[in-house]
């Protein structure tokens, strides 16, 4: 090889090398984001101090934009104080441009939780109904004076429509064997019911003829569903998340997360939306969260122990689950898992 050949590919090498080290930024750990305080986690209110430092580019900054879950923040002296934020575990998105024309991104997960805990209240029972000790209860909903009652287990589960005031069934429909019957709403004239395993969820008309199916695409479970009376429809899982659902194709598309000023909370079961909140049947416990729907903040938890020792103590019995919203009646009714009863009650708080 000759002499001129080889200072040709020493330059070379030397260029690659000096490409591959300039190139060798990556944008998710072009820079490093310090938070100050170093907290956990922080509250809507908290004053938070946002630096870049450790740039790995040699490049000046000359402007930076500020994301938490594509909500923008601004920043004076490199401050911000939280606030109109979804809680939850949320991307702290950084983007960057330099002198130089480039642009570098930067993600830091964040903790975010409500400013105030939540409210107490306790329940007063207005009737009791009968119930059929039989149903499974997953879901419940009025439609007038019509519950739409979904109810679940293998090879017992059914979505029915019945009467409370005078006990008629006008209808119940069993699912095939290999459903487990989960949540059920009426959105925009339709009923739909979840399932809880099988990722998939039932459309019926209001008669209750099976029109189409769905999939939930992103959760692996089926648990509470109801509606905002719009466009929205929220769906819980058996995790911390409450999705929000496409309206016409019913796939999950976003989520809310369940907070109070403490941490994060699971086991939000079957959903009903009244007065602007979502209200929650707390699966094995005797409460029933208040929620936010749009920052996911549970604001109140209503104690509804002591309704279970009031229903027929057989074999089956389980635990507290169902709550539908009357309208016309301002009043909730309440029941479990092969409960005997529904109570018709009110929610006071507690001085």
């Amino acid at each position: 090889m000759t002499l001129s050949r080889l200072i040709y590919l020493f330059i070379l090498s030397f260029v690659v090398i000096a490409c591959k080290n300039a190139s060798d930024v990556k944008t998710e750990d072009a820079f490093t984001i310090e938070l100050s305080p170093k907290k956990r986690a922080y509250q809507m209110g908290d004053t938070l101090e946002i630096k870049l430092t450790h740039p790995r580019f040699d490049s000046k900054i000359t402007q930076a934009t500020y994301k938490i879950h594509q909500h923008s923040l601004t920043l004076t002296d490199n401050k911000v104080i939280l606030g109109d934020l979804l809680l939850g575990k949320q991307p702290l998105v950084v983007s960057v441009r330099t002198e130089d024309g480039k642009e570098y991104r930067v993600e830091k997960e964040v903790l975010l939780l409500a400013a105030t805990s939540p409210k107490l209240y306790h329940y007063n029972i207005l009737n009791v109904y009968d119930h059929d000790p039989m149903a499974y209860t997953q879901g419940l909903e009025f439609v007038g004076d019509t519950l739409i009652e979904s109810t679940g287990q293998y090879k017992e589960s059914s979505i029915r429509k019945w009467n409370p005031f005078t006990g008629e069934i006008y209808k119940n429909i069993p699912l095939e064997p290999t459903y487990f019957g989960e949540g059920a709403t009426v959105f925009r004239g339709k009923v739909l019911q979840l399932t809880w395993r099988e990722n998939i969820g039932l459309i019926y008309d209001l008669q209750l003829n099976l029109q189409r199916t769905f999939k939930y695409n992103n959760s692996k479970e089926g648990w509470g569903l109801c509606h905002n009376g719009g466009d929205k429809l929220y769906k819980s899982d058996d995790t911390e998340k409450i999705w929000l659902l496409h309206p016409e194709t019913f796939e999950e598309k976003d989520f809310i997360q369940l907070c109070t000023d403490k941490s994060l909370f699971t086991n939000a079961n079957e959903l009903e939306f009244a007065n602007g909140k979502i209200y929650a049947n707390t699966f094995l416990k005797d409460g029933i969260m208040i929620i936010n729907p749009e920052s996911g903040a549970i604001e109140g938890v209503v104690d509804v122990r002591g309704l279970k020792e009031k229903v027929a103590q057989s074999a089956n019995l389980d635990v507290l689950n169902g709550i539908a919203y009357h309208p016309t009646r301002n009043t909730f009714f309440i029941t479990g898992k092969n409960w005997n009863k529904i109570f018709e009650v009110v929610f006071v708080a507690n001085e």
